[in-house]
């Protein structure tokens, strides 16, 4: 078995097994005093993944944005409430500026650092499921708490708007960034392989479901309509798959920008026409609550707008083909072409 491989089946093992929908749902409306919170991410801190980009002198594996891309992809392919590959992200930045790592999970954020000192977050995703939040306001960096953040609510109740006052941002630890690496960029490539994991799992319930409903007489699925939109919807889950991969395709945690606006954009597009497939062959039983689909589908709709939408990462792709000079197709030659040995995920 690829060593790599081992990686993502442990994230696979334990959140078949801890990270069940009704776990799913008690975080959820528990936020992260929940039991089942607490439950949950100690499984996943013995497991030693929220360490993985670590250095193994630092007491992780070692493994590069590339090499973890499966774990990232089992968290969204479990709808994972935890934010567990920004913790993933968080203590190897942490780690390479010095820092001890946190103790809980951490989300990501960019930020704005206003006149009077205070610093503002407009959307930080999972910021109720989080005890700390890595924020980038500019060129500074800094490891800010939740507790101490006034809040605002936001549309899913796991995330949120914070602002920090002045005192609790000259008191917080400033963090350096190693050169090239910017949160929003790092940010979108590991939410496009949550979401290439999540619309993998979409696709799998909707194509069960499709050869277990019954309609008049036979399964739904064997019907010449059901199977067009199947086969639409799987190519693209799986072009979304590719291009996630290829974002995630760098040096330890360096993400080409160009090849994580190509994975961001087409993942978010493809978020769309999944998730509205799936509800159509589906039926109105997939909106229901009770129905495990929309844990999949909400989460598709709110990363589609993490870390900036389709249309603020066709505008990166965009002035990057203006800008650039020679063959068009030597650009996109440059953001697909993978070397062997790069990456596990672009087999």
């Amino acid at each position: 078995m690829n060593e790599l491989d081992m990686f993502a089946d442990a994230a696979r093992a334990v959140l078949a097994g801890q990270c069940t929908p009704q776990v799913v749902r008690a975080i959820e409306a528990g936020g992260r005093p929940a039991p089942e919170a607490g439950a949950l991410w100690a499984q996943l801190e013995a497991t030693g993944l929220a360490d993985a980009l670590l250095d193994e002198a630092a007491g992780g594996a070692g493994l590069g944005l590339a090499q973890a891309f499966g774990v990232l992809e089992q968290c969204g392919a479990h709808a994972l409430p935890l934010p567990l590959a920004e913790t993933m992200v968080a203590r190897a930045l942490l780690a390479q500026s010095g820092m001890p790592r946190p103790p809980g999970p951490v989300a990501l954020a960019s930020g704005q650092l206003r006149a009077d000192g205070t610093l503002h977050c407009a959307m930080v995703r999972n910021a109720r499921m989080a005890d700390a939040v890595l924020v980038q306001a500019g060129s500074a960096c800094r490891l800010l708490p939740v507790a101490g953040a006034q809040q605002a609510a936001q549309a899913r109740q796991e995330d949120a708007a914070l602002a920090w006052s002045r005192d609790e941002v000259q008191a917080a630890p400033s963090v350096a960034l190693p050169a090239g690496v910017e949160m929003r960029t790092l940010q979108a490539a590991i939410v496009a392989a949550q979401m290439a994991g999540a619309m993998g799992s979409v696709f799998q319930r909707t194509l069960q479901y499709a050869n277990e409903r019954q309609q008049f007489g036979r399964p739904i699925g064997k019907f010449q309509a059901i199977q067009h939109q199947l086969a639409v919807m799987s190519e693209q889950v799986f072009a979304a798959r590719m291009a996630a991969q290829l974002g995630c395709t760098c040096e330890g945690l360096q993400a080409d920008r160009l090849r994580v606006a190509t994975a961001k954009a087409r993942c978010s597009e493809a978020a769309l026409a999944v998730a509205e497939t799936a509800h159509a062959i589906h039926g109105a039983i997939g909106f229901t609550a009770e129905y495990d689909l929309q844990l999949f589908t909400r989460r598709l709709h709110a990363w589609r707008q993490t870390a900036g939408s389709e249309a603020y990462w066709q505008r990166v792709a965009g002035e990057a083909l203006l800008q650039h000079q020679g063959m068009t197709l030597d650009l996109v030659r440059r953001i697909t072409d993978v070397a062997t040995g790069d990456t596990h995920a672009a087999a």
